[in-house]
């Protein structure tokens, strides 16, 4: 009697992946193992075409293999994970939030970048090095008005400050060095050292 299911070559062919890509899913527990035949190839049941198939869509959102792993032994054992995916799919969203303003900065980087090479350019004699790329290593002036990414906002004066302001880790001296002007007193019932 034939062995019922589809042969690990054909399962690869139809969902698209290589073999070794299926053995792989087997070995982190997105996919079953399946049976072997008397031949001893695998034969995996109708339904794994589906998983390889879900497995792909997800891996395309985002999601690695070991959350996948997590999430569908999870949901084998009828606890639904439903809550949990979706927040790793928020958690995905917001890195690629995150990414995008990224990118959107770098963007705009590049085309005052290019804006000011080009000036370069249009003053240089021909054949004459503009230096752009050295041109990268000179900051440049930020504008008095403009906050750049690495400036750091200024203190809201309706905000209280930190518990820990003023204290030595805050003025950068060592708490076991004796060059802070400050005079510590020991806490009481400890021993001045």
């Amino acid at each position: 009697m034939p062995a019922m299911g589809i042969a690990s070559g054909e399962l690869a062919r139809r969902a698209g992946i290589s073999a070794d890509t299926l053995r792989h899913y087997e070995r982190v527990g997105v996919l079953a193992r399946p049976p072997r035949s008397a031949a001893n190839y695998r034969i995996y049941p109708e339904t794994a075409l589906q998983r390889v198939l879900l497995v792909r869509r997800a891996l395309a959102f985002g999601f690695s293999l070991a959350e996948l792993s997590v999430v569908l032994r999870e949901r084998e054992r009828g606890a639904p994970p439903c809550r949990k995916v979706r927040a790793l799919a928020e958690e995905k969203l917001s890195s690629i939030e995150t990414r995008l303003a990224e990118l959107t900065r770098l963007r705009d980087q590049l085309q005052s970048l290019l804006k000011d090479w080009d000036r370069r350019l249009e003053g240089a004699p021909e054949n004459a090095p503009a230096h752009l790329l050295e041109s990268l290593s000179v900051p440049k002036q930020p504008n008095a008005s403009k906050e750049t990414p690495h400036e750091h906002p200024r203190a809201d004066p309706r905000r209280r400050p930190h518990p820990l302001a003023g204290h030595w880790s805050q003025r950068g001296a060592s708490p076991k060095g004796d060059e802070s002007p400050v005079k510590r007193t020991p806490a009481p019932g400890r021993k001045k050292r």
